[in-house]
């Protein structure tokens, strides 16, 4: 039988595998590959727990914002009632306010007219006295004239008192 490569190289291979074996390589292997695989499955499992974490932040946020948005809906709703109302009173303030101003006026129009009136008729009875006086002191003799004079002047006085009263 001759020894050729072949052979040395079979042999080298079963004497590799043999100290593989005797080194326990084979079972390191294993625990190793059998270690990455339990972390691996605890970060799948952690990725899993995270995601189920995520989906109730998720959640939770889209229900604050259907209730921010519910919340808006009404702060704006309330809002334009709000502004309705306050368009209203101040349109009432404004028919008040003129309704007053319009009677304000009317009643100083009012005033004024008397104003005029009184001051038409003491012109007038001014007028008429100092004609009286003229044409009675042109016509009578004094003494006459100061009885007629103090007897017009009480009529005068009592008529201007009905007048004024």
């Amino acid at each position: 039988m001759a020894i050729d490569a072949t052979f040395w190289v079979a042999v080298s291979f079963a004497i590799f595998f043999g100290g593989l074996i005797y080194l326990k390589i084979p079972q390191k292997i294993n625990d190793i590959l059998n270690k990455l695989i339990l972390e691996i499955k605890n970060e799948i499992d952690e990725s899993e727990k995270l995601r189920s974490e995520a989906k109730i932040l998720l959640d939770n946020a889209q229900s604050k914002l259907d209730t921010a948005t519910n919340v808006s809906k009404e702060i704006m709703e309330q809002a334009k009632k709000d502004s309705d109302r306050l368009i209203i009173e101040m349109n009432d303030k404004f028919h008040k306010s003129a309704e007053i101003k319009k009677n304000l006026t009317q009643v100083k129009i009012i005033q004024m007219k008397e104003a005029a009136i009184k001051e038409i008729k003491d012109a007038s009875i001014k007028v008429a006295v100092d004609s009286v006086k003229k044409i009675i002191t042109t016509s009578i003799d004094k003494s006459k004239l100061d009885n007629l004079f103090d007897k017009n002047l009480e009529e005068t006085k009592a008529s201007l008192k009905k007048i004024n009263s």
